[in-house]
């Protein structure tokens, strides 16, 4: 599973501002929310969710350091390598589902939706911090009819963060889960959302990772490795990590405040 796949794209898509899809051939199977290793030679190698599962998949890259800005130059054509595989994903649920992302977390979210056989069985939320930002609007549409944005600055959708969205879609209709990625903040505050609903949850937690297999400890929170206990939690598992909202490690094992 963790032989190290060289790929050739097959197609590439801007997303937004800052945000790139690659697509590509990648025969293993993968679950919504699991990750591959993306190695960027003389540079590094970077933990991606999978946007895209079908039989071409996709990682989308928002271009916010050297890596990923090496990544979002890559063209059709070109080559790249990807270990994986990994993690725990997204389970598939069977009740009334509330999908929520936060800017990038869209990435990992959407799959979920292309797996529903019941478009009346999920509602999206998709929140960024300005209009330019927002990705997977009108894809979103093909899997649910009732799809709803915001943005921080209110360019567009709703004024204010995905979690006040979020809160107001769960008081307009019932919701069994919650499925989200985004911020660490975002994922914190919806947690709480969700409970004060009576709503629980799984959650796509990020971490700083340099091997995905649980070796290295990196990317542990609470004695949990995100790499393979994760990165997808229960609320309830999160809720006992005094760590979670609070802190995390940066590359050279600091912990630092969120």
């Amino acid at each position: 599973m963790h032989k190290l796949a060289f790929l050739r794209i097959k197609e590439t898509v801007v997303e937004g501002k800052g945000f790139k899809t690659l697509r590509f051939m990648f025969n293993r199977k993968v679950r919504p929310g699991q990750f591959v290793m993306v190695w960027i030679p003389g540079v590094d190698e970077i933990p991606m969710s999978l946007s895209y599962l079908g039989r071409i998949k996709g990682i989308t890259i928002r271009e916010v350091g050297e890596s990923t800005k090496i990544l979002g130059s890559l063209k059709v054509g070109d080559s790249m390598a990807i270990r994986g595989p990994f993690g725990r994903g997204f389970e598939r649920l069977s009740g009334k589902t509330l999908l929520v992302c936060g800017g990038a977390g869209a990435a990992a979210v959407l799959p979920i939706a292309e797996e529903m056989d019941n478009r009346e069985r999920v509602d999206i939320a998709i929140g960024a911090r300005t209009k330019d930002e927002l990705i997977f609007e009108e894809r979103s549409k093909m899997y649910s009819d009732n799809v709803r944005t915001s943005t921080d600055d209110g360019s567009e959708g709703c004024e204010g963060t995905v979690v006040d969205l979020a809160k107001h879609m769960m008081k307009e209709r019932k919701y069994d889960f919650l499925q989200a990625c985004g911020p660490e903040s975002m994922l914190s505050s919806l947690l709480k959302v969700g409970k004060e609903h009576g709503v629980s949850g799984q959650f796509s937690l990020e971490r700083f990772m340099r091997c995905g297999v649980g070796i290295c400890g990196s990317c542990v929170i609470n004695g949990k490795r995100v790499c393979t206990d994760g990165p997808v939690f229960w609320g309830e598992e999160l809720e006992s990590m005094s760590d979670f909202g609070r802190s995390k490690r940066d590359e050279s094992g600091q912990k630092i405040g969120l």
